[in-house]
């Protein structure tokens, strides 16, 4: 599984990012973890609100911090 947060170095998207990984390690989910901060990339998703939660490709969340129940439902769903 691959998961990539899309964010700047604001609060909310540190936040997430921290969040992720903790969901990742807790559950023993098997995933590679990234935060993505270049806007280039970050456009190609077609993400204008940050921070961001993509799972595998696909966009599961946009604009709003999350917290670890959130990730972890997100996750899941995949």
């Amino acid at each position: 599984m691959n998961i990539l947060v899309l964010g700047s170095n604001c609060s909310g998207c540190s936040k997430t990012f921290e969040n992720v990984k903790q969901v990742v390690e807790e559950h023993k989910i098997v995933a590679k973890v990234e935060k993505i901060t270049d806007y280039e990339q970050i456009f190609k998703y077609g993400v204008m609100s940050l921070p961001a939660l993509i799972v595998d490709g696909q966009v599961k969340s946009v604009g709003r911090p999350l917290d670890k129940k959130e990730i972890l439902r997100l996750i899941m769903e995949n």
